[in-house]
């Protein structure tokens, strides 16, 4: 069987709420959280809403005009974690807006480049978990793995899991008469989720990728460090 407890990850929630106030999004982060821990992978929790994170694609946007920037401080976590889990609840039918700057800031490091001269996020994993009572969590997933793997991570299947309760105002996955906790579906595929982050994080350890960008038909063609497009 598999070994996990070398690995680690890091869960970023973006709800909008800032601590302590509770939020639905990190109560199903917590189950993925759970299944990760039993297995020895050490777990790191952000919340993006508690931190004064900047807007633009820039490293450090203290450097562009800006005169606070927490993200340099939340980027070294990502860049020490083999396992990224960005979570966020549904507003709108799309993910939220605190997660679109968290996802703004990870492309602005995406043109670095690591020691085998391949883009900076080659050999790490990502997945998502998605909350609402409202419809979206697919539209949130997609649009996130995309990112991810646009970005240089490896999305393993079934990376995503998610909640939603009926349509319009009502209970919440982490409110007692919501029924989201004994949601068998959404249990089940925070389960398997979980399992496939960690089983391809343990596939990428010691062997990631051969080839590096310089090695590859054409290369960085003389022109230095790029970013995808």
């Amino acid at each position: 069987m598999p070994i996990y407890d070398d690995l680690s990850a890091l869960f970023i929630n973006c709800s909008l709420k800032p601590s302590p106030e509770p939020s639905n999004t990190e109560a199903l982060m917590k189950v993925s959280q759970g299944v990760m821990a039993a297995n020895g992978v050490s777990i790191e929790t952000i919340r993006a809403a508690d931190l004064d994170i900047a807007p633009g694609v820039q490293p450090d946007m203290r450097e562009h005009g800006f005169d606070r920037d927490d993200w340099p401080e939340v980027q070294a976590k990502v860049m020490s974690a083999d396992i990224l889990v960005i979570g966020t609840p549904i507003w709108l039918g799309d993910k939220s807006s605190i997660c679109t700057r968290v996802v703004e800031r990870l492309y602005g490091y995406s043109g670095r480049l690591n020691d085998k001269g391949q883009y900076a996020y080659y050999g790490r994993v990502g997945g998502c978990v998605i909350t609402g009572n409202e419809d979206g969590a697919k539209h949130c997933a997609m649009n996130l793995l995309y990112s991810l793997q646009h970005l240089g991570y490896a999305i393993p299947p079934q990376a995503d899991a998610g909640w939603v309760g009926e349509a319009g105002p009502g209970p919440s996955y982490a409110d007692e008469t919501s029924g989201g906790r004994q949601n068998d579906f959404t249990q089940r595929n925070t389960t398997f989720a979980a399992w496939n982050l960690m089983h391809m994080a343990r596939m990428h350890q010691g062997c990631g990728w051969s080839a590096s960008l310089r090695q590859s038909a054409g290369g960085l063609g003389g022109r230095g460090p790029v970013r995808p497009s």
